[in-house]
């Protein structure tokens, strides 16, 4: 089997330490034997509530690429967003997990339907049950929202907005750099233009960081935050 592993832990403890993860590997080269080791592995220290996951995107990216399976050690190391488990969905790459391993294909494709839908009504009611406290709090007259005597400095929105697009333009470094070599290596030195690459993107599936098809210009600007 031709394979890209993806191990995730939830805090930096964990993650310098090395627990969890070891354990996460051995179940991988345990499941695929003969093929271990998988063609590339990612790394990635985050809570499986949050969607904002670079090395998932990179490990689904590159699996896509080359026509791989993403290999997971327990199946709630994916995630339980389910805007993410939704993306990973339509990705197109077939997802396999250790723990699980009868369950590959439609079949595995089904069980992360599942889990978007439990991931789904789970945040529905936590939104119920927020909007209840606040609508509770109301009634007792505490003041919500408002000026709270604190002034922000929009320099550090600014910032944040800067930071927010060099983070989503570098889970894209890999993928950009591969298809450029791939595409010089094919073509000579200096054919991997904006407009080449874009084509490329677009022939991959991969989404733009709208979520729409890439364009030179939209290649252009994250070649120039990386």
């Amino acid at each position: 089997m031709k394979a890209v592993a993806y191990y995730r832990v939830s805090t930096d403890k964990q993650g310098k330490s090395g627990l969890g993860l070891d354990a996460q590997r051995d179940a991988v080269r345990r499941f695929l034997r003969d093929d271990y080791p998988p063609i590339k592995e990612y790394r990635e220290v985050e809570s499986g509530k949050r969607s904002d996951r670079p090395e998932l995107r990179k490990a689904l990216a590159f699996a896509r690429i080359n026509n791989a399976s993403l290999i997971v050690a327990k199946v709630d190391r994916l995630t339980r967003n389910v805007a993410f488990l939704e993306a990973v969905l339509a990705s197109g790459v077939e997802v396999v997990f250790c723990d699980i391993p009868q369950v590959q294909g439609a079949m595995g494709r089904f069980i992360l339907q599942q889990m978007a839908a439990v991931a789904q009504l789970e945040a529905g009611l936590i939104s119920e049950r927020t909007k209840a406290a606040l609508q509770a709090a109301k009634a007792r007259g505490t003041k919500l929202g408002g000026y709270r005597g604190v002034k922000v400095d929009p320099a550090l929105g600014t910032a944040a907005r800067k930071a927010k697009a060099n983070e989503i333009a570098s889970r894209y470094a890999d993928t950009i750099k591969e298809l450029h070599d791939k595409i010089e290596d094919l073509q000579g030195k200096g054919s991997a233009t904006a407009y080449a690459l874009a084509k490329a993107l677009n022939e991959r599936d991969i989404p733009s960081p709208r979520g729409g098809r890439w364009q030179a210009t939209t290649v252009n600007r994250l070649l120039a935050r990386l």
